[in-house]
């Protein structure tokens, strides 16, 4: 293992990113939510990205220079197009027009259109929450899940994510994908050679397996079964039909270097509690909440363990696999050699 600073790992991202054709501030977004997601121990979703995301602008599945811009907008809801670019700069635009629409309006709504894998969910959500602004961010992505009763994948494993700001203190945070996993864990565990339990995968003849590389193969279980499968695709709906993104079935997987154009969707909310009950009753109400859910020892506020290892990661450093780490650098150009 090699134990980096966030910000020598950030630097190495987006030198590697920029290398493969990201403009320089699609690679600094890019580059910025996936250290964080390492921060917060989430490896499925931080610089381990970095190799397929080089691979897809390098053959032409991003377009590395695309500038997002909204499309269409009224009132408190807008579309921005992400130009088939990075997700980043689409989803850091989101949320500067969800700030301002939702102060202004109450509640806002911001889709994205024509996007790509957009990292770790509540990652775009906690600039909302430091605003004050309780929210929810969800998107699609390539197929992973069969509908309930099908052996065809049709929907993406759709993550969901949640931010409620609290008074002096980290928000809530929930975050999760529909499958029983997020696909990014077996991407890891085929990586290292690992094998994955039963029940978070199927192979490509619907059998349980536990090998993550004929579960990446074949499709991912839905988290709660039929009603896992039926949430999947309620984000299917809210992110591609209202965006006019792709559907899971229609893009190519983020896992091969290779394949069309994702063009998938995003969509993002942001509520004003001043235009409901009041802030100041908001607050007091969610530290009720906290209260009674932290007076049972076993109870942990979600969110609160990806903040600790965040403080411990920004004190001590982020441990990478040493292959990883030396992939980075060979698609940095830091290493001398050539990408």
């Amino acid at each position: 293992m090699v134990l980096c600073r966030p910000e020598q790992l950030l630097d190495l991202a987006a030198r590697a990113l920029a290398r493969a054709g990201a403009s320089p501030a699609a690679a600094l977004a890019t580059a910025r939510a996936l250290v964080a997601a390492d921060e917060q121990g989430l490896s499925s979703h931080g610089v381990s990205r970095v190799p397929l995301y080089a691979a897809h602008a390098r053959n032409g599945r991003i377009m590395g220079a695309a500038v997002p811009r909204i499309s269409h907008q009224r009132g408190a809801a807008c579309l921005i197009d992400a130009g088939n670019g990075f997700a980043y700069p689409a989803c850091e635009l989101a949320i500067r027009e969800l700030t301002q629409r939702a102060r202004e309006f109450g509640v806002a709504y911001a889709g994205i259109t024509n996007s790509n894998h957009f990292g770790a969910t509540s990652h775009h959500l906690e600039p909302l929450a430091e605003a004050g602004l309780v929210s929810l961010g969800f998107g699609n992505a390539p197929a992973s899940i069969n509908a309930w009763g099908g052996k065809r994948p049709l929907f993406g494993t759709n993550p969901i994510a949640a931010a409620f700001p609290r008074r002096n203190a980290p928000p809530v945070i929930v975050d999760l994908s529909l499958s029983e996993v997020a696909k990014g864990k077996l991407m890891v565990a085929a990586r290292d050679g690992q094998s994955i339990p039963l029940g978070w995968a199927f192979d490509k003849d619907g059998n349980p397996t536990t090998d993550p590389k004929a579960g990446m193969e074949g499709s991912m279980a839905p988290a709660g079964g039929m009603k896992g499968a039926m949430l999947a695709m309620t984000i299917e709906l809210l992110a591609v039909a209202l965006t006019g993104a792709a559907f899971g079935f229609e893009a190519d997987s983020f896992y091969a270097e290779t394949g069309n154009l994702a063009r998938l969707g995003q969509g993002f909310i942001a509520i004003d509690p001043g235009a409901l009950a009041g802030r100041d009753v908001f607050l007091d109400r969610i530290e009720i909440l906290a209260a009674a859910m932290l007076e049972d020892p076993g109870v942990r506020l979600p969110g609160a363990r990806r903040f600790a290892l965040r403080e411990k990661a920004r004190n001590n450093g982020i441990d990478l696999p040493d292959a990883l780490y030396e992939q980075l650098q060979t698609l940095a150009g830091t290493n001398g050699a050539t990408a």
